[in-house]
């Protein structure tokens, strides 16, 4: 069985030289740490930027009679006993499915979303209703 330590020898002896060939004379590794060598880049430095809040886009729009009735009747089942004054209505594209008003633990479809941003206030408080493309309100409840 001399033969297959004769033939790892010769591997292992070709592996040396191939590596030793490779090597160009008078250059050596750099020792970790070592920055006495360093030229620039041809290539521009990596820039970044912070992203802007993503809200809510729109523009005024008049509210469909559904979408109000819903907002009335959801005011409501809360316990909101004065009289709801429209304050705004937009009609907007939200960036996700939470229609602009995340809430924490929760996941959303990641596209945009054509709806209504609806303020109202009732008893002398402000709410906050959104609306996706159906006519159930979401209170936004930041």
């Amino acid at each position: 069985m001399p033969a297959p330590r004769a033939v790892l020898a010769a591997a292992i002896l070709l592996s040396a030289l191939t590596l030793a060939a490779c090597a160009t004379e008078g250059t050596s590794m750099p020792s970790p740490g070592d920055t006495s060598d360093t030229s620039p880049s041809a290539r521009p430095p990596f820039r970044t930027a912070s992203p802007a809040p993503l809200g809510p886009t729109g523009s005024p729009a008049d509210l469909p009679p559904a979408k109000w009735e819903a907002i009335v009747a959801d005011l409501v089942t809360r316990g909101v006993a004065g009289e709801p004054v429209l304050v705004s209505a937009e009609r907007v594209e939200f960036s996700d499915g939470s229609l602009g008003c995340p809430s924490p633990g929760m996941s959303y479809t990641q596209a945009i979303v054509d709806g209504y941003r609806v303020v109202v206030r009732a008893d002398g408080r402000t709410f906050d209703y959104r609306f996706g493309s159906g006519d159930e309100p979401r209170l936004c409840e930041r």
